[in-house]
């Protein structure tokens, strides 16, 4: 009877998925009337679209909306940070730190800190993370893991190749004079799923933290912007400079806390800008649209990607897009790049925003790490 069952579920499983109506709605995983969204996507609360014409009332409330719309905040530590050092090696030319502490009344995270071997206080860097559809490793994509787990060390090493060009990103900053730090967002690396790696049931659980009133990418931001206060608040670190950094899903992160932190002074963003227009339409041949990393509800109602980027101007902004990256077709970097000068420019601080249109796909290999190095040398360091 079990046997019988089991060959039954597996017949229907195997024919559902086969089915198809000969009338849709939904076609690639869109709306068929994507287009027709688009067109009434008017983003009303976008810079010389908001009757608010005073720029640090216009961005007193541009923010504010954008927080409302990612929805609650994990609740603050009860006790503050309550920062260990759980492990300490030497590197060349700084220490590594493996670093535990309270981020929320929730949870606990773990995260690396590079310190640079030279006395006194530094520049630091809040290195995100990508997200590559790759949840076993979170921070140790940025930098370099310690030894004790030969697992994670092959597969961040692997990862290097595939997406850095073997480089480990903060490892390299660090090099070069600055505090670094890397934590894992919600899902990824020692914050990932007791049951394993799975990236299929990231959506569902984006869609259970919704249940609860809360939203999931935007916790990552809320992270983020926690994580730079501690960072701000450690000896080693200049409180007043401070940037962040990241490609691909750490490049939208990098935007993301640029906008809504004042404690970001400078920030670096390879390969995440575009406009929802030609994000989310049919028309570029892509397979893979929107998604849950980067969803905040609502908030296209009211601005679009470079419109929330915009509310880090007037600071020092480096924007990175690659020619042949897939995944943001160039139309939509560009459109995103002109929406985002025009808001530099109206403030008089052209020369603070920077956008660049590699010959590169999707990644961020060692010439866009030189690349942004060179940037926090100039806005950080003063060179």
């Amino acid at each position: 009877m079990k046997k019988l069952l089991l060959l039954s579920l597996l017949f229907f499983s195997v024919s559902v998925s086969a089915q198809k109506r000969e009338l849709f709605e939904f076609k690639k995983n869109m709306p068929v009337y994507c287009d027709e969204l688009i067109k009434d996507m008017t983003y009303p609360l976008a810079w010389g679209n908001a009757p608010q014409k005073n720029f640090k009332k216009w961005k007193k409330a541009a923010r504010a909306k954008v927080l409302e719309c990612m929805m609650t905040p994990p609740a603050p530590p009860v006790n503050g940070f309550e920062l260990k050092v759980l492990d300490e090696e030497q590197r060349n030319g700084y220490k590594a730190r493996k670093l535990e502490f309270q981020l929320s009344k929730y949870y606990k995270v773990r995260a690396y800190l590079l310190v640079p071997d030279a006395p006194g206080k530094h520049p630091a860097i809040n290195l995100l993370h990508d997200h590559g559809a790759h949840l076993f490793i979170g921070k140790e994509k940025m930098i370099r893991p310690f030894h004790e787990d030969s697992t994670v060390m092959k597969d961040a090493e692997e990862w290097q190749d595939v997406v850095y060009g073997g480089q480990f990103w903060g490892d390299f900053l660090a090099q070069h004079g600055f505090v670094v730090f890397s934590a894992d967002a919600p899902a990824w690396g020692e914050r990932g799923r007791a049951e394993g790696v799975d990236r299929s049931k990231y959506d569902i659980m984006a869609g259970n933290m919704m249940m609860y009133g809360r939203d999931l990418s935007a916790f990552m931001t809320y992270d983020d912007m926690a994580t730079t206060e501690l960072l701000a608040s450690l000896p080693e670190v200049d409180a007043e400079r401070i940037g962040c950094a990241g490609c691909s899903m750490g490049a939208y992160r990098a935007w993301m806390l640029g906008a809504l932190s004042d404690k970001i002074k400078a920030m670096a963003a390879v390969c995440w800008m575009v406009t929802s227009d030609v994000q989310l339409t049919l028309n570029y041949g892509r397979s893979e649209n929107g998604g849950f990393a980067n969803c905040i509800p609502a908030l296209r109602q009211y601005l679009d990607y470079p419109h929330i980027a915009s509310l880090a101007c007037p600071k020092p902004a480096l924007f990175i897009n690659g020619s042949q990256d897939k995944l943001f077709p160039v139309p939509g970097a560009e459109k995103a790049f002109k929406i985002m000068h025009d808001v530099w420019d109206s403030q008089h601080a052209s020369e603070q925003l920077i956008t660049e249109l590699w010959d590169m796909p999707h990644g961020c290999p060692p010439d866009a790490q030189q690349r942004v190095l060179t940037f926090f040398q100039k806005t950080l360091l003063g060179k």
